[in-house]
């Protein structure tokens, strides 16, 4: 007798689109290196844009249609780790040592904390607070490496701000979740969009902003970094 496959069984194909979508960060994030390999940063970040745009989504679709519970014998969690760990830690820490943005030997003593310290943060279990934040800088590094490429500022400073973000790496200090942290959040996402229109001009004109635009993307970058570090403090006085 030939088995009829249940709703469940029918379903599974479907399902592993979200796998197939998560996925395509891979290739995605291939195409971005040779773009790097070649100096256009621009275009890199461009296609490491994308892979954060179906960041973004991947993960809601997969908790919409619950395919953990429906497609078991693949987890999407460790398969969004490999993509998150090239596309937000290994390219940007690419993009910093292969640039001119820091001299030796710091560009390679730099670039190897970060791949470093973002590998022991994805292997870190409690990376997540009840409100949904991030406890400890969250290997950000595709947003923290383009944000100082496009303000260029000294040397000195770039130094000092991966040095100090690969320190709150290991912090009990809370970095938003623009979608998830629930708290501001009215003013958190237009922040966020904000940012993220402000990187598309960048890209579109070489990784540069003129004057205004930079001095609202350092606003932008400022808020993002430190506001659930400033709800943490007030939590903390009330």
């Amino acid at each position: 007798m030939t088995d009829i496959p249940t709703g469940k069984d029918r379903a599974e194909p479907a399902l592993f689109l979200i796998h197939i979508l998560t996925a395509s960060g891979a290739p995605i994030a291939l195409v971005a290196l040779l773009a790097g390999a070649q100096g256009n940063w621009a275009e890199m970040f461009a296609w490491l844009g994308l892979a954060f745009f179906i960041d973004g989504i991947d993960g809601p679709l997969a908790r919409r249609f619950n395919i953990a519970e429906k497609l078991p014998r693949w987890s999407g969690a460790s398969l969004d780790f490999v993509i998150d760990y090239a596309t937000y830690v290994f390219l940007p820490a690419f993009a910093l040592s292969w640039s001119l943005m820091l001299s030796q030997p710091w560009n390679w003593i730099c670039g190897g904390l970060i791949v470093f310290t973002g590998a022991l943060y994805f292997a870190d279990n409690g990376m997540k607070t009840p409100d949904g934040s991030f406890k400890g800088f969250p290997a950000g590094w595709n947003m923290v490496i383009f944000g100082l490429m496009v303000l260029s500022p000294s040397e000195g400073f770039t130094i000092g701000f991966i040095l100090l973000c690969c320190a709150l790496t290991f912090a009990p200090v809370r970095f938003v979740h623009p979608v998830r942290v629930r708290r501001w959040r009215v003013l958190t996402l237009p922040v966020t969009l904000l940012w993220m229109g402000l990187a598309a001009l960048a890209i579109l004109d070489d990784m540069t902003l003129n004057a205004p635009m930079a001095m609202l993307f350092t606003a932008a970058s400022i808020y993002l970094f430190f506001v659930s570090a400033v709800q943490q403090v007030l939590d903390r006085v009330d």
